[in-house]
């Protein structure tokens, strides 16, 4: 995506003040009454004073708003099609997600219901979300399989994604979550098996797929799973991802760290172990407070992680099951009032380091000289208004590579 030349100015501008991967609580660069500019290509070539700007701004105000790097998403489960409300009116009533899952709910649905869409069915529900997103701040996110539940479905799946990154104004990137759930009719050993075998290597030699993903859960995949599953990852020179101690202990965390893993996502019920790993390993704990939320579920040791130096992202986890999700400002706001992260920590959280987690730290999730304009301009000055009003979209406008693609003018 190329833009015309051009600057913004605001109050205020907030961004890391450190390349990723950040650890503990991270710290932000402020510059008050802040500019940025860009060239004809979309790359940043100032970030400073608004006065000193190389050219007039094109966006904003200088005596009003924010600048902020634009949200990175790092845990979605798009593309998926349609919602189930009537679980979560279950899980009101008493239900578990187990019990949800286990009578054929939860992932077994969802696959079922991307079964029966067609590819433009999909393709039109998820470009309204990441329209959404967009008009949130978000100008990145991953997107994941996991709903397919066979190697023909799983790489249709990851084909759909990579023709959804196409539409999608964002940056994108596309992982493959090889062993979300266990398929109808299979052993979970044949079907770790298969994967391995069968769909990592397909989906890596056709060049669909960015990363690869495991669900390590007492109604999913174990710790042996999950280094089969990186053995076979790293084979064809992909990193691992793993969601880890979501709805109970397993230990994912600490193996996950040992495996070299990129990141251990949820971790609502990570030890002290685990803590300890991440805190002293290169695995980033990625925190996904809206499934926390939605599922009513204990919180992750953010604060310990925090301590103990982990590289902490934040996601939203969008999905049509536990978070259904898609602003990222929302997930900050509970990012801070579930788990106590300050509004800055958490703008960290949401942008340098999910970009580090999604291999995109050099080219974004930070206003740098060099990097690719992708920018949010905030109505408030102040990044504590973020989080203090959930719900509420604080984005005036979010800007790839310099061009506005949402915002209320």
């Amino acid at each position: 995506m190329s833009a015309a030349r051009g600057a913004a100015v605001a109050r205020t501008l907030v961004t890391a003040d450190a390349p990723p991967p950040v650890r503990g609580a991270g710290g932000v660069r402020e510059v008050d009454h802040g500019g940025v500019a860009w060239d004809a290509d979309g790359r940043i070539v100032y970030v400073g004073g608004a006065g000193d700007l190389p050219w007039p701004a094109t966006h904003g105000d200088p005596d009003a708003g924010c600048i902020i790097p634009g949200f990175v998403d790092c845990h979605t489960h798009l593309p998926f099609v349609g919602w189930r409300a009537d679980e979560f009116e279950a899980r009101l009533a008493g239900r578990t997600y187990r019990d949800v899952a286990g009578q054929g709910g939860g992932i077994a649905r969802s696959s079922r219901m991307l079964a029966d869409a067609s590819d433009d069915e999909v393709l039109a529900f998820c470009r309204a979300i990441g329209g959404e997103m967009a008009s949130c701040g978000t100008t990145a996110l991953e997107l994941k399989t996991g709903y397919g539940l066979s190697i023909e479905a799983e790489l249709r799946q990851a084909r759909l994604a990579r023709r959804l990154a196409e539409e999608l104004p964002q940056t994108c990137t596309v992982t493959l979550l090889a062993c979300h759930a266990v398929p109808p009719g299979v052993t979970r050993s044949d079907w770790v098996r298969v994967a391995c075998d069968e769909l990592i290597p397909a989906a890596a030699g056709q060049g669909l797929v960015d990363a690869v993903d495991i669900y390590v859960e007492d109604i999913a995949f174990d710790l042996d799973d999950l280094a089969r599953v990186e053995e076979a990852a790293t084979a064809v020179g992909l990193p691992l991802r793993c969601h880890a101690d979501q709805l109970g202990p397993s230990g994912a965390a600490e193996a996950a760290v040992a495996l070299g893993a990129r990141s251990a996502d949820h971790l609502n019920h990570a030890g002290e172990a685990g803590v300890a790993a991440l805190g002293a390993g290169g695995t980033a704990a990625v925190l996904l407070p809206a499934s926390t939320f939605v599922l009513q579920a204990g919180a992750p040791p953010a604060t310990a992680l925090a301590a103990a130096g982990a590289v902490i992202a934040v996601g939203t986890d969008c999905n049509p099951g536990t978070a259904p999700v898609y602003s990222m400002p929302e997930a900050i706001a509970m990012a801070c009032t579930l788990y106590g992260m300050t509004p800055r920590a958490a703008l960290v959280a949401a942008t340098a380091t999910p970009a580090w987690v999604m291999g995109l730290h050099e080219r974004l999730g930070r206003l740098e000289v060099g990097m690719r304009a992708d920018l949010a301009l905030l109505e408030e000055a102040e990044i504590a208004q973020i989080p203090y009003r959930p719900g509420h979209d604080p984005v005036v406008a979010t800007l790839v590579a310099g061009q506005q693609v949402a915002g209320r003018s």
